[in-house]
């Protein structure tokens, strides 16, 4: 955070990293001034974009063990996710830590629990970690871990929160738009508007038009929704949100949808809409058998 009464200088930092422009903040982190904290926060929302942009050797390969417990905490998640032979050391490295009660509280460290906590679908484990809050990240995942476990009203209690810190914070109205699509009816227009309200004021990314087309198939917009959808392809055409969208999308167009689907099983085997297509594949081919 900053200096009291100083400027922010991570704040264009943060924002591009919390819209989903993770090669923005690539390459505006060279920021001149910085403290030591600052200097830590900055290379771990850097990390954290070469994760997000699937390159997990890197950040392996160039955090050592003597980087601060925020970056170390960084690798994990690399760790973690580079393949399936990694997600126990990961885990096992994740709980001797969080045991520690030198670096346990520390808040990135409990922001990467709550990450990989929430990727294996352990919501406790996760809320564990990340319920006491702390940062407004921690505040953003706990309403993204209340929807996952159905309780808006939860997410709404979190929000508030958020809300009473700063309204005009980024991951304040992120998390304000994801509400009200998990609430739905006329809340789905508002979440359309902030959706909006960022395209317009920052850097179009895949996160922003994956929002936007979202809202639009809740308002049965299919052909918009699938425009913007193959526009967010073109940015990133392994993001695994938008290849999730589009089969949805396509399915409700009355299109093929198995290009998009093979592309996610290539990309995200581990994406919840390839394992439901694999169980239902799995449900028809028994069926199948059952009357052969």
């Amino acid at each position: 955070m900053a200096a009291a009464g100083g400027p922010d200088l991570l704040f264009g930092l943060r924002n591009n990293f919390y819209l989903g422009a993770y090669q923005a903040a690539i390459n505006n982190s060279e920021i001149p001034n910085l403290s030591h904290d600052e200097i830590v926060e900055r290379d771990s929302l850097v990390y954290r974009s070469y994760i997000a942009l699937g390159s997990y050797q890197l950040v392996i390969n160039e955090i050592d063990s003597s980087a601060a417990t925020p970056l170390q905490a960084v690798k994990l998640l690399a760790l973690y996710l580079s393949g399936p032979e990694n997600k126990e050391a990961a885990i096992s490295s994740l709980n001797e830590w969080l045991g520690d009660p030198a670096i346990g509280n520390n808040p990135i460290l409990r922001l990467i629990a709550g990450i990989i906590f929430t990727h294996e679908q352990d919501y406790n484990e996760a809320l564990k970690h990340t319920n006491a809050g702390g940062t407004m990240e921690l505040h953003a995942l706990n309403v993204q871990i209340f929807l996952k476990m159905h309780r808006s009203d939860y997410a709404e209690k979190q929000l508030r929160v958020m809300q009473g810190i700063d309204e005009d914070h980024t991951l304040t109205q992120l998390a304000n738009a994801w509400l009200n699509l998990s609430v739905g009816g006329s809340k789905i227009q508002e979440a359309y508007l902030i959706f909006q309200d960022f395209s317009e004021k920052s850097q179009v990314t895949s996160l922003i038009l994956n929002g936007k087309a979202v809202c639009c198939m809740h308002k049965g917009e299919f052909d918009e929704a699938e425009t913007l959808l193959l526009e967010a392809l073109n940015k990133d055409a392994k993001d695994p949100e938008t290849l999730a969208n589009l089969i949805v999308c396509s399915l409700h167009l009355g299109k093929a949808s198995t290009r998009y689907l093979s592309q996610l099983k290539l990309s995200h085997p581990d994406h919840v809409l390839v394992k439901r297509a694999s169980t239902g594949e799995e449900s028809f081919d028994r069926a199948v058998q059952t009357v052969a």
